[in-house]
């Protein structure tokens, strides 16, 4: 597989991932709900400003770094923010009604892990090196959505019939 069809589709995919979160930040009704998925929107931005700079550096035939790839988050950053600072009993309430969403996340997040491990496989030198971290970001963001929903989930299954 041709490693800039690889990064024009991460590119198209990321972007969708960044509209999808922006779209959905509005539904959440507490505040630190909403900035998960906002600080995700902005995370995604900076995937893309990173796939562009490396689809740039092809078109250049360098191999520089990525200053879009420079303070990108920890993989477990989210999920370690949201443990210690997010989720508690009212975030928890105000996220099931968005079970769905935060299950929709949570795939969108795993089949982007999922595709970068698979093209990394598929290439070499600075292309798989770049493919593998955006993977481990993605798998970041995959535990982060399945941890709400995981505990939005087991708040609404302990939740008396009626709500």
């Amino acid at each position: 597989m041709q490693i800039r069809k690889i990064y024009e589709y991460a590119l198209q995919r990321e972007e969708e991932g960044k509209r999808f979160f922006e779209q959905n930040a509005e539904r959440f009704g507490h505040a630190a709900a909403v900035g998960v998925f906002k600080n995700l929107a902005l995370e995604e931005q900076k995937h893309i400003e990173f796939i562009n700079h490396q689809l740039q550096n092809l078109d250049q035939e360098v191999s520089s770094p990525s200053p879009a790839g420079e303070g990108m988050e920890n993989p477990n950053f989210f999920l370690k923010k949201a443990e210690s600072e997010l989720i508690d009993q009212t975030v928890l309430q105000s996220l099931v009604p968005v079970l769905p969403i935060l299950r929709m996340a949570y795939l969108i997040e795993r089949d982007f892990a999922e595709f970068y491990r698979m093209a990394a496989d598929r290439v070499e030198g600075k292309a798989k090196q770049s493919l593998e971290m955006l993977a481990l970001w993605e798998k970041g963001h995959e535990n982060l959505f399945k941890t709400l929903h995981d505990r939005a989930f087991e708040e609404y299954a302990q939740m008396p019939w009626g709500g």
